[in-house]
Order: C-alpha cells, then sequence, then structure tokens
C-alpha cells in the first residue's frame, strides 16, 4: 500500500506537534507544512526537514489528506478547500467557529465520502475509553476544566476553547435531542468569556453541568459519571479513574440503612464493603493525540468512520453555540441595561466597596 500524502496546515503549538507525531506514524509521510508565518516555517524545516509553503493551497495538489491546525476562525475557509479538491481531513477541535459552517462541513464530507474527524482528543484519553459499561444510560455529569491562561487560542473563548472537549464527551454518550440550556460566563481580560458554566438537560434525561475556566492557577480536568451501573470518578490528566458500584440489593432499591447496617452514623467502612464497591483501575498512560492520528490514518484507509466524525463535531459545535448564545443573554442584575447582560457586563459595586459600606453601617450601629 502506498503511504498516504500528509499536510500540516499551521506551524503553531499544535502544528509542531501534529508534524512530529506524524513522522511516528507508519504508512505516513509528511510531504509538507503550511504557515503564513516566516519564523514559524523556517522552525519547522530545521526541526523535522519538512518542506514549507507560506499558502496552504500549493500543497494541494500534493497530499492524499491534511491535519487542519489553523486559527479556528480559518477552519471553515481551509477544510472546505481541502474537501472540495478530494482531500481528507483532519481538523483541530472545535471544527468550525460556530454550527452552521461546522454542519456545511459535515455535509461537505459526506457528500464526497471522505474522512472527516476532528481533534477531541480526550476520547482517545485512557481514563475515558475505561470508561465501558459505565458509559451505558448516563443520567448526571459533572464536569470541571480549567488552565492557566494559555496566551494562545484568543480568537475563541473558553467554551469553544476548553468547555467543546467536555460538551463532545457528554454528547458521546446520547443521541438525545438537548432540551434546554442555561449558562453563564465572564470575560476578564480577553474579548471572549474566559469562565463559563453552564446546565443542559436531554429529552432521555441526562443532565451535564459543566464549568470551564482559563484563568485558574491550579490546571483542572475532571469528569463526575453517574448512571444506573455506578458512579465513575474521572481525572483526565492522570489519568485515572475510579468507579462505585451498586449492589444488585441497591440497583433495586431493596437495600434499607437502618435495617441492613448496624451503626449508620459510623457506616462508611461498610458501605463501601458491601452495598457500594469502590475500584481504581490501574491505568496506562498514553499519547492521545498520536493515537487519534493513527485512528485518522486508519479510516482514510478502511473508509470506516473515525471516533471522531464530522457529524459528532458539528453537533457539539452547535450545542457550544447554544452555551454561547445562554451566556451573552445573561441577566447579572435585576432590571439590568445594556451594559449589565452577557460576558462584558459592567459591575455595578466591587466586592470591596460593599463589604466597606456593610463594615461601616455596623460600626454606626
Amino acid at each position: 500500500m502506498t503511504n498516504l500524502q500528509i499536510a500540516v496546515i499551521g506551524a503553531g503549538h499544535l502544528g509542531r506537534i501534529h508534524t512530529k507525531l506524524l513522522q511516528q506514524v507508519d504508512g505516513v509521510d509528511v510531504v509538507a507544512v503550511s504557515d503564513p508565518n516566516e519564523q514559524a516555517r523556517e522552525t519547522i524545516e530545521k526541526q523535522f526537514g519538512v518542506p514549507t509553503y507560506a499558502d496552504y493551497r500549493d500543497c494541494i495538489p500534493k497530499i492524499d489528506a491534511a491535519v487542519v491546525a489553523a486559527p479556528t476562525d480559518l477552519h471553515a475557509e481551509i477544510a472546505t478547500d481541502l474537501l472540495k479538491a478530494g482531500k481528507h481531513v483532519l481538523a483541530e477541535k472545535p471544527l468550525a467557529a460556530n454550527g452552521p459552517d461546522a454542519q456545511r462541513l459535515a455535509s461537505l464530507a459526506r457528500a464526497k465520502r471522505l474522512t472527516l474527524q476532528v481533534g477531541h482528543v480526550e476520547r482517545f484519553n485512557p481514563a475515558f475509553t475505561a470508561l465501558e459499561d459505565l458509559a451505558v444510560d448516563v443520567k448526571y455529569v459533572e464536569a470541571v476544566r480549567a488552565s492557566r491562561f494559555p496566551g494562545r487560542c484568543l480568537d475563541v473563548g473558553v467554551v469553544m476553547d476548553l468547555m467543546i472537549h467536555d460538551l463532545d464527551l457528554v454528547l458521546s454518550f446520547t443521541d438525545a435531542a438537548v432540551r434546554s440550556v442555561h449558562a453563564s460566563g465572564v470575560s476578564v481580560i480577553s474579548g471572549h468569556e474566559d469562565m463559563a458554566e453552564t446546565r443542559i438537560e436531554f429529552e432521555c434525561g441526562l443532565v451535564a453541568n459543566l464549568k470551564a475556566s482559563r484563568l485558574s492557577p491550579t490546571p483542572a480536568r475532571a469528569m463526575q459519571v453517574f448512571g444506573p451501573n455506578g458512579f465513575a470518578d474521572i481525572d483526565f490528566g492522570t489519568p485515572s479513574l475510579s468507579s462505585v458500584y451498586p449492589s444488585d440489593e441497591v440497583v433495586d432499591r431493596n437495600f434499607d440503612l437502618d435495617s441492613d447496617v448496624v451503626n449508620p452514623l459510623g457506616c462508611a467502612d461498610q458501605i463501601f464493603s458491601g452495598p457500594l464497591v469502590c475500584n481504581t483501575q490501574e491505568l496506562t498512560p498514553r499519547n492521545a493525540i498520536l493515537d487519534e492520528l493513527h485512528d485518522f490514518v486508519i479510516s482514510v484507509q478502511t473508509g470506516v468512520s473515525p471516533t471522531v466524525s464530522g457529524d459528532a463535531a458539528a453537533r457539539a459545535v452547535s450545542v457550544a453555540d447554544q452555551v454561547l448564545e445562554s451566556i451573552s443573554e445573561r441577566n447579572w442584575y435585576e432590571g439590568s441595561t445594556v451594559n449589565e447582560v452577557g460576558p462584558h457586563a459592567l459591575v455595578r459595586k466591587r466586592i470591596e466597596s460593599a463589604s466597606r459600606r456593610v463594615h461601616q453601617q455596623r460600626r454606626a450601629a
């Protein structure tokens, strides 16, 4: 079988990672890297010995497929050009900057019968893939995703930058339609929301509470999943997976705490050795991006749908749009003015001044 000829479009942080890892994938030749920045191109040529181009269109005749690691607002244009030219595409997340563009890309890939995969890399995290039967009929999810300020990906806010990972993971649990989305977010130092939270309810009964921040002094990538088969606590960073399985008596609602436990006030050890059983899985860390690239190449070679298809990624972007719309409509005060709505709302009174006023009133009394 002839090696797959691949280009990487975008020579920034992720573009360099993809270029390095693709050179470790069997059956692949990295034949080009494109970036309009001359210094970025020189770095790629020096580090990896790959030909570079200022204009990605110059790469198209030379390739079978491409990894798009350009800024989000360029994804739709670049991926459209590639798909129309008959090239398979792995686009970094999010697939596009908005739902309609993402849906158009997914539809174009289907019409052309091309592989369109999207870089929701947490799908390949061993802590997530180890969920197995606990991922069946999930009813409640909590997730927190936080990072220090990245200084990049500032063309989008934290919803499209970080929360989009957890949106994709939650959507992988169900095909049901979204019933409602309630969200709030705040822009602190960038032009987009830097912190956000949302509650999403699905027609199947699944509820997801998601939080994301890119202004956290302590990074976090955690998710808790609750379902009839038990509870799972996922740490994507470690990675680790701890689970709690209920006994048949608990599942069938035949467990009575008062009659089945000797001392309900000090029953923790007894509870977690009978009615509920704890389990921590030993997980071997893996390079999830490398696994993602292998998945892409296999999909191109075999025609099998990738783990994260264009349709799945477009669905995540569409829900992210709903989250952003809810954030934009968030009223922060009763009787909010136009300047007190959404992520850029002006603060009426600072916490310090309010606290000082209360202290002064108490002293006066």
